[in-house]
This record gives C-alpha cells, structure tokens and sequence, in this order.
C-alpha cells in the first residue's frame, strides 16, 4: 500500500527585515506556492527495525527536516512509531535543494499533515504550526497549505492572503548560497529596517503589483548581500528574464504571469 501527497515549492515575493530577536532576524514576507514545482511524499507498507527514510537528499538523516518531524511526532503519540514500524518514507525529489525555495520545509509540512491523518492524531493546523515552527522557519507556511500569504515574526505567523492564483516560473542557478554568511553580510553591511507602514503596505498589495512595481533589489532585503558575496547571481549573467526575482536568500530566481 502506497500513501502520497505533493510538497510544493515556495517563493518570497517579497522579504524585507524589520528587526531582530533574539538574534534572529524578524521578517515580513508574502510567501506564494508554486503550483507547478513540488516532491511527493510517499508512505509504503512494511516491515522496518527504525524509521527509514530514502530521498535523494543533501543531509545526514539526523539533519533531515522529517526525520526531526518524526521525533516530536512519537512523542505526542506511540501509534506514530508503531506504523513506521509497518511504513517507510520516500521522498521523490524534484525541488532544488538549499535554494531559497522551502523545499526541505515543505517536505517537513507534507509529512506531519499525512502523519496528523493516518495516525489520527486529531491536531489542529495551529497546533500541528507550533510543532513545525520549532524544526524550521518556513514550515508552518506549508502546514496551512496556503497558496498565497503573508508571513512574519521570524516565519511562525501565518495570515492568507486571498489573490488570484500565480502563475510562477522559477531559475535555479548552479550557485550554492549560504544563508547565515548572506544574513550576516546583510548585517554587517546592508542592514536596513522596513517600516511599519510600508510593510502594512505590502501586506495589503497583490503579488502581481508588487511584481510588476518593484525591482529585485527593493523586493528582497537579502539580495544585494547574496550579491556582494557571489557576483555570479547576475541577472543578465545568468541569462534569464531580467525582470526575474529573488527568492529567500537564493539562489532561485522566479518570474510572475
């Protein structure tokens, strides 16, 4: 017997940073999924000593999003590690990894809504956020199952914001970025606050406004520092629409239609 469910992608149409806490940085965001670009999450039947999880992954299982998921989960309920005892996962993987688009996050989300179902756990979305908020920043995002939102504190606030469904294309560069020396090189040189009242602003704008009224650069705080570390995140260089965004802190690009 086979479960499986899509974990789709995601882009920030826009991210700006409007303070810290805690030492960690505190955003406001709109988050779109992409429709068109996801990994499926699959339950196959059994008989396992431990969890198993197979995917084409770039992690040790211990590092791994669902892995973690799966620790918390045993301990809200035994029947959790009773069925992977009978069940393992795969994960066939279509979202570039360690680029801005949530894929890891997703996979996270995808696996604690089919665990809330097929074990009966009988967690609300709030509740099930809470659990993905402590494995990572983006996960509550795809545990609501939004197409469109806008998202802040440090990713665990969730408000859907209800717009006409995107159309979305995204580039991936063979560019690895790295998201704490992007996030500290903003800090040490591009660090800027986004006011309340601009935020409030882009809060209340659709995405294809903000798109079509924004460059990449005034879109996403992260952009010039992932720049001044990689010159190679080129627009023009890169030969892709010059219109194109950037999302999280790389290294996709995506286009709106």
């Amino acid at each position: 017997m086979i479960i499986s469910k899509k974990s789709y992608a995601k882009v920030n149409v826009f991210l700006k940073i409007v303070g810290l806490r805690d030492g960690y940085h505190l955003l406001a965001s709109r988050f779109a999924r992409v429709k068109n670009l996801y990994d499926v999450v699959e339950f196959h039947s059994g008989s396992f000593d431990s969890f198993t999880l197979e995917g084409d992954f770039g992690c040790k299982l211990e590092q791994n999003t669902i892995y973690k998921a799966y620790l918390k989960l045993k301990d809200i309920s035994s029947k959790v590690e009773e069925y992977f005892k009978a069940n393992k996962v795969i994960v066939n993987k279509t979202i570039p990894e360690f680029a801005g688009l949530g894929g890891g996050s997703s996979n996270c989300a995808t696996f604690i809504l089919m665990v809330n179902e097929v074990c009966s756990l009988k967690l609300n979305k709030d509740e099930l956020s809470k659990i993905g908020a402590s494995i990572g920043a983006d996960v509550p995002f795809f545990i609501y199952e939004y197409d469109s939102a806008n998202v802040s504190g440090i990713g665990e606030i969730v408000e859907e914001f209800k717009e006409k469904t995107l159309n979305i294309k995204t580039y991936t560069p063979k560019i690895q970025c790295n998201t704490g020396a992007i996030f500290k090189e903003f800090r040490e040189s591009f660090y800027k606050e986004c006011p309340k009242d601009e935020v409030k602003r882009l809060f209340e704008t659709k995405s294809i406004d903000i798109y079509n009224n924004m460059d990449i650069k005034e879109a996403n705080d992260l952009y010039e520092p992932a720049y001044s570390l990689n010159k190679k995140l080129n627009v023009k260089d890169l030969n892709i629409d010059e219109k194109a965004f950037f999302s999280g802190s790389g290294s996709s690009f995506f286009t709106i239609s």
